[in-house]
This record gives structure tokens, sequence and C-alpha cells, in this order.
């Protein structure tokens, strides 16, 4: 089993890359865009999913420039942001889907050099 979730995370790795701007963390903050497309692609969505991660990406993006626009409080709008999409993502996509999308998420905003605490 541990060797199965071994392999699992290395691959996802790999597909992540896809999905990052770049290698290299950046000093410019991400603003929340999701290429829907090619995460669709990845996760094998139906169309009723494709159609809600769809809304849920566009909310996430206008929380993400919510946070990048704030003077204050950004850790907790930050924390908001990225905690409230994994929630309505993970009322949306199958279980399976659901693990690979944050591994996906984790590893773009750690390339990106988005802590989340």
């Amino acid at each position: 089993m541990k060797r199965l979730g071994l392999t699992l995370v290395a691959a996802v790795c790999l597909t992540a890359t896809t999905f990052a701007a770049g290698n290299q963390p950046t000093t410019e903050k991400w603003d929340g865009n999701i290429n829907v497309s090619r995460l669709g692609k990845f996760l094998k969505l139906s169309s009723d999913q494709h159609e809600e991660v769809t809304d849920i990406c566009e909310y996430f993006s206008a929380q993400m420039q919510r946070v990048a626009s704030s003077k204050t409080n950004k850790d907790e709008l930050l924390h908001k942001a990225v905690y409230g999409n994994l929630k309505l993502m993970k009322k949306t996509l199958t279980d399976d889907q659901y693990s690979e999308y944050a591994k996906v998420l984790n590893i773009t905003l750690q390339n990106k050099g988005i802590e989340v605490k």
C-alpha cells in the first residue's frame, strides 16, 4: 500500500508540472486563474462536473484577486480562499478526482511561492 501511495505521488508530481507556470518559485503572487479545460482533461470530468468546476474556479480566481488587493489579513484571506476552494471541489468531484486536484493545487501553490498556514 505504501509503495502504491508513493508511486501515485510521484506520478502526480510529474503531471502537476504541466499545470504549474514554472519550476522555480516566483516573487509574483498567483491570481488564482486555473486552466479549466486542461484540468478537466486531467481529472476526466463529466459535463456536469465541468460546469461546476468552471464556476468554482471563477470564484476562486475572484477570491485570490481579493487577497492580492488586500492590505491587511492576507494570510487569513488566502487561507479562506484556498480551503473554500477545496471544500467546494470536494462536493463536486469524486474522491479520486479530489485527491488528484488537491495534489495539483498544493504543488501549484508551492511553485508560486505561496504558503497556506
